[in-house]
């Protein structure tokens, strides 16, 4: 005896395929008969047919009973017979019958995917591939038509799931009423529950979507727990569904049984960690049928809300940007996706506000911001709706919105909504609570951001002083904002009181927070860059090799801190001159960023181009040129043209060109960047007026004084205005328009500015910072240029001892002063010769 069972979920196609395989092997099988098997009554009366087809007659003299024994003992004597057992529903049902029928073949159909060891040989059935969906599917579409408009057959037949029933069902209503494919997925999306009910004229209702699951719900009544997984699985992506989702449904023992025998039954697939769904089956769960038991309106939305509280307490804990937590993030992210873009008549709850909080924070740190955004703005909306605009909750989800506009470099529009988050909390909470504190801080931030530092410092120092009112509540606060106030001291050009407040933070920080807290690893971040814009590159190196040090040690050598540790680190080292150093670190953190957040992520296209900043200041300009574009288009594709990092990308590959002559490249590049910076941050931001000044440098070094000069002009008079005179952008603008008028032909002009920068630059930074020593540098060149070499030469001199003193020989400053001596020298050799040279002349 030969016993197959062919088992699937309702609509794949297994009594299709019985059908088939029965007709093709006719002729080797005598009788060939077929019983609808779904229960034993069903079975009983299949067999007192054959008995009746074998010998009419009996029909008319024996009862069923008597028909259905005649059967079998008919079918145990003879051999060569072929029986097919459509759609058992219970293996139990069929063994006495395969018990006493063994001299022939059974070919069985059921939904059933278990229960079958010892009784059957098993066929598992799985839905069709693309390829025959789509021929199924233009088969009976133009069948009988000619010629018909197919387009679309892939992407309705993929959103099918492949099922055979729902491909055969949406053909022939295609069929039908003349519609296209891509006309049906127009119908299927805005009225599913009458599509997947929509049987031909002459159709079998019975045999649509909405009813082919039907029966196998039907069975597991008894246990309703079983159609409540199955309605709120429908709200996951189909595949990988962790089971950990469904814990907090019933007790062990009794949810093991319901994902049994929904197995069993095949409308879910085991797997040991996760599950599968057919998709269709999800859909029609979560479609509301009043006809239908199964998916009643409420029971549909009731489940929605177990869904989305079953993730919302599946995501990790704590700060998203802790590597540990990401693949939980990457597990679950496939199924808030589908919870979150499919429609419901359910209204949205406060956990899936946090839920599309949390991921949204995710998604930020993970570089999807153009994916991030939407979740984030639409937590807002929820709570809003929910709890009202100015439940504590909703202010938290204002303050991410804000937090996530200035991640996305949407500038503009950060400090509006902290300035009304500021006013909404003062008014809920008070002026001294902590979250107000925290809204006050995050505003002031967000001026430094949008070029006001100066409108930060009294705001940070308000909040430093409410601080120190109630030490033992915000000593945590505290270091936030004292860090807030040391960068906007930093920003403000006032490096001296950031430094030594920076210190000041630092070292309460290491006295009081817990070794390896993430705050000790920003505060040393912080004061390193202080140092660095103050030219102590050794005491800011360091700070750097310290951080990158005890990120190892605590986070890990894979942990975002760790990489931007090395970025830092590796810059310090670019402005010791120290390329050799340098490079191999940046390549290192590259490599690492590339494996651990993918080519795309905002960290690995800022550490492309540091290192291709860097290549540029070695002189590697081909090398650079060829990043920066790379780069640029990668950043303008996935991050967006106009985000803060893709104009300073334009402005740097700009000034690749500028370093490698080539003008005509160059410009175009600073006009546009100047363009979009005044777009996207403002005419008087002073990035803007950074870019404005790097146009004008173009211009200078393209010969185009006259353009050059008015743009110097004009960016000093503004920095002077917003930033003040001892500023170092202000001191740097001053500096740029002296040498502008120096190779105007007008040294006389340039030479008081000159020295009006380097006495700022020593009053500011110090006389042996870098920038003091370029300036001294220009001074020398504009007295040069004046003819007045007696006083030129000893200033280079000077300038070169120092250089070799404070950055060393190999500095590309120290060479540049060098050449500067060497070629003044040279002039004064030729005046010295000339003047040898001429004739004695008597009066």
């Amino acid at each position: 005896m030969v016993v197959q069972a062919l088992h699937g979920m309702g609509g794949i196609g297994k009594s299709t395929l019985a059908a088939h395989w029965a007709a093709t092997r006719a002729p080797d099988y005598s009788p060939v008969w077929w019983i609808t098997a779904d229960s034993s009554t069903s079975i009983e009366a299949g067999l007192a047919l054959l008995a009746t087809a074998l010998q009419p007659a009996l029909a008319q003299v024996l009862p069923q009973e008597a028909l259905c024994e005649r059967a079998l003992q008919w079918l145990a004597s003879h051999k060569g017979w072929l029986l097919i057992l459509d759609n058992v529903a219970d293996p139990a049902d069929i063994k006495p019958l395969l018990a006493r029928a063994t001299t022939g073949r059974f070919l069985i159909t059921s939904r059933r995917a278990t229960g079958w060891h010892g009784t059957a040989s098993q066929v598992a059935l799985d839905v069709l591939p693309h390829e025959d969906a789509v021929a199924l599917f233009i088969k009976i579409f133009t069948h009988g038509q000619g010629f018909r408009d197919a387009g679309g057959a892939d992407e309705l037949c993929a959103a099918l799931g492949y099922l055979p029933l729902a491909v055969e069902q949406a053909a022939a209503f295609c069929a039908e009423t003349g519609t296209t494919p891509r006309a049906y997925l127009d119908l299927l999306a805005r009225y599913p529950a009458d599509l997947y009910a929509s049987a031909t004229e002459g159709g079998d209702a019975s045999r649509t979507v909405a009813r082919v699951w039907h029966l196998s719900l039907d069975r597991m009544a008894d246990e309703p727990l079983s159609g409540r997984i199955l309605r709120i699985l429908a709200w996951y992506a189909s595949d990988a569904i962790p089971r950990s989702l469904l814990t907090n449904l019933a007790p062990a023992p009794a949810l093991l049984r319901a994902l049994g025998r929904l197995a069993a039954h095949s409308m879910i697939t085991l797997h040991d960690e996760s599950l599968t769904v057919h998709r269709l089956v999800q859909a029609v769960a979560r479609t509301p049928d009043p006809a239908d038991p199964h998916r009643q309106a409420a029971d549909i939305a009731d489940a929605r809300i177990q869904a989305t509280a079953g993730l919302a307490d599946a995501i990790p804990d704590g700060n998203a940007e802790d590597p540990s937590s990401w693949p939980v993030w990457r597990a679950l992210l496939p199924h808030i996706d589908a919870l979150s873009d499919r429609p419901s008549i359910a209204p949205d709850t406060t956990d899936a506000a946090r839920l599309l909080s949390q991921t949204g924070q995710f998604l930020l740190r993970a570089g999807s911001i153009d994916r991030a955004l939407p979740r984030i703005q639409r937590a807002l909306a929820i709570l809003e709706q929910t709890v009202g605009p100015e439940n504590q909750d909703t202010l938290a989800a204002r303050n991410n919105l804000a937090q996530a506009y200035l991640l996305a470099g949407e500038l503009k529009r950060v400090a509006p909504l902290f300035e009304q988050l500021v006013t909404d909390s003062a008014h809920l909470l008070g002026e001294d609570h902590p979250d107000t504190m925290t809204a006050r801080v995050n505003l002031a931030q967000a001026y430094q951001l949008t070029g006001d530092p100066k409108r930060s410092i009294p705001i940070l120092e308000s909040v430093l002083a409410s601080h120190t009112r109630a030490p033992e509540v915000t000593h945590p606060n505290r270091l936030v904002t004292q860090g807030a106030l040391a960068g906007a001291y930093k920003l403000s050009g006032n490096l001296r009181d950031s430094i030594e407040l920076f210190e000041k933070t630092l070292t309460h920080s290491l006295e009081t927070l817990p070794e390896g807290h993430l705050g000790i690893f920003s505060i040393r971040n912080n004061l390193a860059t202080a140092h660095h814009a103050a030219g102590n590159i050794r005491r800011a190196t360091q700070l750097y090799s310290d951080s990158l040090a005890d990120s190892i040690k605590f986070l890990g050598e894979e942990h975002p801190n760790t990489l931007t540790a090395q970025n830092n680190l590796a810059y310090a080292y670019v402005s010791a001159g120290e390329m050799k150093q340098a490079f191999p670190l940046y390549e290192t953190t590259l490599k690492k960023c590339i494996q651990i957040h993918g080519e795309e992520h905002p960290s690995t296209l800022t550490t492309r181009n540091n290192l291709a900043t860097a290549y540029r200041l070695a002189g590697e300009l081909n090398r650079a040129i060829r990043m920066y574009e790379q780069t640029l288009e990668v950043y303008a594709q996935v991050i967006g043209e106009d985000h803060p990092g893709a104009l300073t990308l334009r402005s740097n590959l700009a000034a690749a060109y500028r370093q490698a002559g080539n003008p005509g490249r160059a410009i175009p590049l600073c006009e546009r960047a100047l363009a979009d910076g005044i777009r996207v941050q403002g005419d008087e931001h002073p990035e803007t007026l950074i870019k404005r000044n790097n146009l004008a440098t173009a211009y200078r070094q393209a010969g185009d004084l006259e353009r050059a000069i008015p743009i110097y002009e004009q960016v000093l008079t503004s920095f002077l205005r917003i930033l003040g005179e001892e500023h170092p952008e202000t001191l740097t603008a001053q500096d740029n328009l002296a040498s502008a008028y120096a190779s105007s032909g007008n040294p006389e002009q340039a030479i008081p500015l000159h020295e009006g920068a380097i006495a700022g630059w020593v009053r500011v930074l110090g006389a042996d910072h870098l920038n003091t020593l370029t300036s001294r540098n220009n001074l020398a060149y504009a007295h040069r240029l004046a003819g007045n070499l007696k006083l030129a030469i000893p200033m280079y001199e000077k300038t070169l001892a120092d250089c070799r003193r404070v950055l060393g020989v190999h500095h590309p400053q120290t060479r540049a002063v060098r050449e500067n001596l060497s070629t003044a020298k040279n002039e004064r050799r030729r005046h010295q010769t000339s003047k040898k040279k001429r004739p004695f002349r008597r009066k």
